[in-house]
């Protein structure tokens, strides 16, 4: 029989996350306090995050020890499989080889936990009784639910209000973990009362649920702010992914050709493609594509610059490709990817021309979502669509090159309470959206006045 599985036993688990800091050939910019315009100090961050985890969010050191009680949580899914996907390669017809991290194996169906864990368990050394976070399409939140619930925490999610009205399952799941969601924007903030007074019909945003959790942090007790994506610590914990990919696929006797992942704040992409990373700096050759949407297309279209992480410029200013701190996007399904700007470290990467970005609109997502669906079987969470689009488009690229490759890319997660977009999209109700180029002249209008990178 042809193998389609690839597992690491327990006792196979990595035991340390890889830290890309201690390899970059050239320095990032650092993140700039946004009162003083110096760089952020550790003490800076202390009002929102316990020391352990800033520690390693300003760390250079290129192994960081696993604690024992987080990789006692890992170990309910991971280490996650590694599929061949047979099927989707019959149907593409290309000369391809195509595996995928299959991270929608986890209690809250997405590569989320990774991070939420060892989040959770920081925060609990510390001391923190309560945590406060946001979420685009549910991901986060629900994998942070679950993970506060597991070490005694208490959670409150904003949750941004278009995806929290597209997918009422996800909030679903938040309560019945024990967290209580919210939709961004609310009236429970200085921040929300603000956006709601101009926009009372907002969507909301990532930028807005973030404005809310961190008002919400310091200004209550015994409460810290946990970020899903974006942050060096947040991707330092996804490398999990990356790691055991490259032990089971040297079990294979096989180096992928390509690598690939969809990006939003860029955790998940991170998580496989970072590892990988760290061989191309060393000399190896690979491809390391990453997937985002036409109509948050900070990689392809925005500006490199300093910019807010939120919109109400209560974060650091990060050296990021963005769209701006105040851009509000379309309301599309892949929630999870509406995010105005893309993690500092994944940023630096594209610059320095380690990894190749590409934007593909969501109805080739998802038209290789349902492709993917009706050969595999697994039904994609909306951004895993993405990344499906860029599989499909580099299958194509070596058949017209006539080269064999071999593609490896994470699977982010499953989109079993994501089927209303599904519905919308065999509907006809979903169209495509490309982000207007006088919207990239507004972005540079939002950052003119701040430092340049």
């Amino acid at each position: 029989m042809e193998q389609v599985k690839t597992f690491l036993d327990d006792n196979e688990i990595p035991r340390q996350w890889y830290n890309i800091m201690a390899d970059l050939p050239t320095p990032m910019k650092p993140p700039l306090h946004p009162g003083t315009g110096q760089p952020v100090t550790a003490d800076d961050l202390t009002a929102i995050f316990p020391m352990n985890i800033i520690e390693q969010e300003v760390s250079t050191q290129r192994w960081i020890d696993i604690p024992d009680d987080v990789l006692q949580k890992y170990l309910l899914w991971r280490p996650s499989p590694l599929y061949r996907a047979r099927n989707f390669e019959k149907l593409l017809g290309c000369p391809v080889q195509i595996y995928y991290k299959n991270e929608g194996v986890s209690p809250a169906g997405s590569h989320k936990p990774n991070a939420a864990i060892p989040m959770a368990y920081y925060n609990k050394v510390a001391g923190t009784k309560r945590i406060t976070t946001e979420t685009g399409a549910g991901q986060w939140g629900s994998a942070l639910s679950m993970a506060t619930q597991m070490f005694g925490l208490a959670c409150r999610v904003y949750m941004v209000r278009v995806s929290y009205e597209q997918k009422p399952y996800r909030r679903m799941m938040m309560n019945t973990w024990g967290a209580e969601c919210i939709p961004s924007p609310s009236n429970l903030t200085q921040a929300g009362r603000n956006v709601l007074a101009e926009h009372p019909d907002s969507p909301g945003s990532l930028g807005i649920a973030i404005s809310e959790a961190i008002e919400d942090t310091v200004t209550s007790k015994d409460t810290k702010y946990s970020l899903g994506s974006v942050l060096n610590h947040v991707l330092l914990y996804q490398s999990i992914i990356g790691l055991e990919a490259q032990k089971q696929m040297q079990k294979l006797g096989l180096y992928p050709d390509v690598v690939m992942g969809c990006c939003g704040g860029g955790s998940n992409f991170a998580g496989i493609a970072t590892p990988y990373v760290c061989d191309k700096i060393h000399g190896k050759q690979v491809k390391i594509v990453g997937a985002e949407p036409t109509s948050c297309p900070s990689m392809t279209k925005g500006p490199f610059a300093y910019d807010f992480g939120d919109l109400a410029k209560t974060t650091p200013l990060l050296p990021m490709y963005t769209l701006g701190h105040d851009y509000i996007p379309a309301p599309i399904h892949a929630g999870g990817l509406r995010y105005h700007g893309m993690a500092p470290i994944v940023s630096h990467l594209v610059r320095e021309n380690f990894i190749e970005p590409r934007a593909y609109d969501q109805m080739k997502t998802f038209d290789a979502g349902v492709k993917w669906a009706r050969s595999e079987g697994f039904i994609p969470a909306p951004e895993t669509n993405h990344v499906l689009a860029a599989v499909v488009d580099e299958a194509m690229r070596a058949k017209e090159e006539g080269k064999e490759k071999v593609i490896l890319f994470n699977w982010s997660g499953h989109g079993l309470v994501d089927m209303a977009s599904y519905d919308a999209y065999l509907s006809g109700q979903l169209q495509a959206y490309e982000l207007p180029d006088e919207e990239i002249q507004r972005a540079l209008l939002a950052i003119k006045d701040f430092p340049k990178p």
